[in-house]
């Protein structure tokens, strides 16, 4: 079996076993995988972090773009996607975790800062308390150089939960930036890359 078909089956899976946790109706492809990753320093010793994997679409572009020093870890929430994930990718370091967690993970790990975050998570399925709690993490792990970036489904841009998501992240960082439409993407989906952290009331 080819890595592409095995990992659908993997992503299969997870949609079954806990469709509330993956909200995807299939893996980024590789020109939203590529377009998240380029928030990934390709110089110098970068600390970066997936949030929400799952069975590594973003991982394979990260890996492709950071460099030979830098650290490259995953948190994710499904034990069979862990599993796929270190089998899959030795170079990753997997944890076990919950992202609204992430600082002490990472503190866990000997990290108290990253460079960069990418995010697979389903923004849209979590209630807004949820969302402001992995946000103030990523915040509070971010270098002051930092990037945060997510995706969102554009069919989805104007549902409530996705407009309520937005205006979070303009509440949660200085700058925000929309990148242009990944038709090729099922479905299509545009990125969201967040800079400078405000962490105000708002945020948390």
């Amino acid at each position: 079996m080819t890595q592409p078909f095995h990992d659908l089956r993997v992503f299969l899976g997870a949609v079954r076993r806990q469709p509330a946790a993956v909200g995807a109706i299939a893996p980024s492809g590789p020109a939203l995988a590529g377009l998240l990753a380029t928030v990934v320093p390709s110089t110098g010793a970068p600390t970066v972090v997936e949030l929400g994997p799952g069975t590594g679409s973003a991982t394979k572009a990260v890996q492709r773009r950071i460099p030979a020093g830098g650290r490259h870890l995953a948190v994710e929430l499904d034990g069979t996607l862990v599993e796929h994930l270190r089998s899959t990718y030795p170079r990753l370091d997997v944890v076990h975790g919950d992202a609204s967690e992430l600082g002490k993970l990472l503190a866990d790990r000997g990290v108290e800062q990253v460079d960069a975050v990418i995010s697979g998570l389903p923004w849209a399925l979590f209630p807004e308390d949820l969302q402001r709690a992995i946000l103030r993490q990523v915040g509070a792990v971010l270098t002051p150089a930092g990037a945060f970036t997510t995706f969102a489904y554009v069919h989805a841009l104007g549902m409530k939960q996705a407009r309520r998501f937005r205006a979070l992240l303009d509440r949660s960082f200085d700058e925000v930036i929309v990148s242009r439409v990944v038709w090729a993407n099922v479905p299509p989906a545009i990125s969201y890359v967040c800079r400078r952290p405000t962490m105000g009331d708002d945020a948390g």
